[in-house]
């Protein structure tokens, strides 16, 4: 028998081989590369959407895990904004992209979430239809089959469309179909019209013809970046360094707009005109990141239709949500930064 020193160095040098492999293993990024071993793990769990611009660039070019560490952020795909308020709620992520409506529906409804940046003013949602469907206006909606995600900004532009043509939800047929899902219907003929997003609306515009018969920019509320509130208690310079990155990619974008292009049209898998009908064309970027009274305004407009719609229990707690919902600090803070 070996001595105890020599069967000593050997169970030492084990271990150490051990933890040198676990450190392989927890140092692989997702895309299969190694990262530093003393990573520290996930830091932060974010959203990225074809929706919002900045996420993409900050995913592409991965400025948060430069500055926290690799292996730090753990990208999660927001296909609506009722999907990034599932996430958030479930803590499935801790900051997510949404527009204003919904975000102030979750929180009317209990979700713990608090807006810490704009990151645009977009026109991202019309009512769409094909190119040779004689409808033309939303007066002519009346009895129509038309798709919308519910939870989402199009499904509240529907709503507000619908009543300056004189209608409600009662005299249409809203059928609930996720944003992409919706496109494929109306091309196909399923229902008469849609309440689209871009990018899958600029998608439908340029390769199917399918036409946009009412717009209104007000109709569109702000893209609000939220996190839960948990999160910012615990993890407060994270939030700051993300709003950071935002400030950053919002200066990237407007010194690279084809740049901007390009990664919208990579992430999405869109043809280029497409991107930038959306990006270019309809979504200002150029704003203040501050949550304030813009949004305010907007949101406190559609109380009345959320509390008639029955999205919320009243419109007191629907006030409550909106006087609670703004956390302006960290876009404060960034604003002007540009990412530094």
């Amino acid at each position: 028998m070996r001595p105890f020193s020599a069967r000593l160095a050997a169970l030492a040098t084990a271990v150490l081989a051990l933890a040198g492999l676990a450190g392989c293993a927890q140092g692989e990024n997702t895309d299969g590369s190694v990262g530093a071993q003393d990573s520290g793990g996930v830091k932060v769990r974010l959203d990225y959407a074809y929706y919002n611009p900045e996420s993409l660039v900050i995913k592409e070019q991965g400025w948060l895990e430069q500055e926290l560490g690799p292996g730090s952020v753990e990208w999660v795909l927001s296909q609506g904004s009722n999907k990034a308020n599932e996430n958030l709620r479930a803590k499935a992520i801790d900051i997510g992209s949404t527009a204003g409506t919904p975000a102030l529906l979750a929180r009317a409804n209990g979700s713990p979430i608090r807006t810490i940046d704009i990151y645009s003013r977009p026109e991202w949602s019309a009512i769409v239809v094909t190119k040779d469907s004689p409808i033309t206006s939303p007066e002519q909606l009346r009895g129509k089959k038309i798709a919308a995600t519910q939870g989402t900004d199009p499904y509240f532009f529907l709503l507000q469309t619908l009543a300056v043509a004189g209608l409600t939800r009662d005299d249409v047929e809203i059928i609930n179909l996720q944003h992409s899902d919706g496109k494929l219907a109306l091309e196909r003929g399923d229902v008469d019209a849609w309440a689209g997003l871009d990018p899958f609306m600029a998608q439908t515009e340029l390769e199917a013809g399918s036409r946009l018969i009412y717009r209104n920019l007000d109709f569109n509320s702000y893209g609000l970046l939220n996190a839960n509130e948990d999160f910012l208690q615990s993890k407060p310079d994270i939030a700051a360094a993300v709003v950071r990155a935002y400030e950053r990619a919002r200066q990237w974008i407007k010194d690279n707009p084809e740049g901007a292009v390009t990664t919208l049209a990579n992430a999405a898998s869109i043809k280029p005109e497409i991107a930038r009908q959306q990006l270019l064309t309809r979504t200002q970027i150029d704003i203040d990141p501050v949550p304030g009274e813009p949004q305010r305004e907007v949101l406190n407009r559609l109380l009345p239709l959320l509390v008639a719609d029955g999205l919320v229990r009243s419109e007191q707690e629907a006030r409550t949500a909106l006087d609670t919902l703004f956390e302006p600090r960290f876009a404060q803070e960034a604003k002007g930064a540009g990412g530094a």
